[in-house]
């Protein structure tokens, strides 16, 4: 996984989750059993959180790749108590930061008004990112928008830029105090590279005398422009190579009274580090699962554009991201508008433990987003536009494949098997086949067998649960790579290599333990 976001049980002392602690002790169970208040307040309340989370990232931590980043949303309730145990999972040297999500501006304390809540990000390896130059970015908030808009005026009004300059100042004050989008106001601007903000190169006022000062002609009076007290920021040979530019980098005024400027591109610089803390009304993604599954469908989503951030500053096209507490769907529904304007889609995984909210919030969330949906909730009414994409949803067996020293159980059916094997191969769902066959499908030109318990018909050596020179002649044929599971191998490694075959033992093969 390149990608981690989870966003766990607070412990406020009002949820529903519950913690097997599998303890057996008397003395521990009485201790366990003891309670100083409401349900939320036994004594082990946060020795029973801890205890859930701690299995859960170190298994996180194996699915993690070098190069990946794991972000855990929480609030006061454990903050401290997450980072201690990350600290140890993940390793100190791997702390990204603590960053703080303000979703509100009011509350209804009598105390002090508690509007924020907390990401607390890790890297795998921090050393190999800083190695290998990372640096994460998220796109500007509105950014997008402007840039569309600009277009659609490019489009109606060609080269007439002081038209387009207008247009665009118009639009920009028409847009509500508080829109991302009225951020990029002074970007207004354009000529035939796009929008732009007249930014100044002047010296930096820091004592030095040495500032390069040079004359830069105006290109309608032909005099020297006036330079600024502290000379230009830029060496003389740059500043030529902007004016070189067709069209030019560099901004005149009316006359050469005014400084020049360089022009500073939106487009360019469309992205920035994520803030350690940054406002977004937690509001907007209440309003938007209401909208998609109805009002009241599910307490506290979290915002698919904050999401959306996170993953994009560290996953790229083709990379996984995964989510084991699925939740409401957010991370899905991040991804797959990660993906609208991508040529190669970002993959996503979610795991919901509660079927209900499984089946009937999380899949359906998901489902609505790719195909389109009619707001159920809210005052808009109108068809929002999926944003395409698919997935696949699978069930757990309520059964575990394995017995407790690693073992295939005797009642494991060859289909249940197929299915973890066509996984651990492909990453991918399997599809049942109409008729039985050792052959269960070609992946990326691959194909994938398994012989076990008599699919060859019976268990004789030569005939299913062993690969022989027997068994292989009797094999569905394929002209290409092909992975066989067996519960053994006859067949020398020099033939197997002549025949392109990779042999992998069942069970062992399958072993998912660290």
């Amino acid at each position: 996984m390149k990608c981690i976001y989870i966003d766990p049980p607070y412990n406020t002392g009002n949820e529903g989750w519950v913690y097997n602690d599998n303890v057996n002790s008397p003395e521990i169970r009485r201790w366990l059993g003891e309670v100083v208040g409401k349900e939320g307040e036994t004594l082990d309340r946060h020795d029973r959180w801890l205890c859930m989370m701690y299995p859960r990232l170190v298994l996180l931590k194996q699915f993690l790749r070098d190069d990946g980043a794991i972000f855990v949303s929480i609030d006061d309730n454990e903050v401290g108590n997450l980072q201690t145990l990350m600290r140890e999972v993940f390793g100190s040297a791997n702390e990204i930061a603590t960053v703080v999500w303000e979703k509100g501006k009011k509350g209804d304390s009598k105390l002090v008004s508690v509007t924020h809540e907390y990401i607390v990000a890790f890297a795998r390896n921090k050393a190999l990112l800083k190695e290998h130059k990372v640096r994460w970015r998220r796109k500007k908030p509105g950014v997008d928008a402007v840039l569309d808009q600009y277009e659609q005026l490019r489009e109606k009004h060609g080269d007439n830029h002081a038209l387009v300059r207008k247009e665009m100042m118009d639009w920009y004050r028409a847009l509500p105090k508080g829109d991302p989008r009225k951020a990029h106001k002074h970007y207004n601007w354009s000529d035939g590279r796009g929008l732009y903000f007249p930014d100044n190169f002047h010296g930096p006022d820091d004592g030095r005398e040495n500032r390069p000062r040079y004359p830069i002609l105006h290109p309608v009076t032909q005099q020297p422009c006036a330079i600024p007290s502290t000379g230009w920021r830029w060496e003389e040979s740059t500043t030529k190579a902007a004016l070189a530019e067709d069209p030019p980098r560099i901004h005149f005024g009316k006359d050469h009274t005014t400084i020049p400027n360089r022009k500073s591109y939106l487009a360019e610089v469309d992205e920035e580090p994520m803030m350690s803390v940054f406002y977004k009304d937690g509001r907007a993604a209440t309003l938007e699962v209401e909208a998609i599954l109805g009002t009241g469908a599910f307490p506290f989503p979290k915002d698919s554009e904050v999401i959306a951030d996170l993953i994009g500053m560290v996953a790229e096209p083709g990379d996984l991201v995964l989510d084991s507490f699925g939740g409401s769907g957010t991370t899905a529904h991040a991804v797959l508008k990660l993906n609208q304007n991508s040529g190669r889609a970002i993959r996503f995984i979610l795991v919901e433990l509660n079927e209900d909210v499984a089946r009937n919030k999380t899949c359906q969330r998901v489902r609505r987003v790719i195909e389109g949906y009619t707001p159920l909730a809210g005052k808009k009414r109108f068809r929002v536009e999926g944003l395409g994409g698919g997935f696949q949803f699978c069930a757990l067996s309520t059964e575990p494949l394995f017995t407790a020293d690693g073992q295939i159980r005797e009642d494991v059916t060859f289909a249940q098997l197929s299915e973890f094997v066509w996984f651990t191969e492909t990453g991918t769902g399997y599809r049942k086949q109409k008729k039985r066959s050792p052959l269960l499908g070609i992946h990326e030109g691959r194909a994938v067998y398994l012989l076990y318990n008599g699919i060859l018909d019976d268990l004789a050596i030569d005939s299913g649960n062993v690969l022989t020179g027997v068994v292989l002649d009797r094999l569905p044929k394929h002209d290409g790579p092909r992975v066989i599971y067996a519960a053994a191998c006859r067949l020398g490694t020099p033939r197997l290599n002549r025949e392109g075959i990779v042999f992998k033992q069942t069970p062992y093969a399958l072993d998912v333990s660290p």
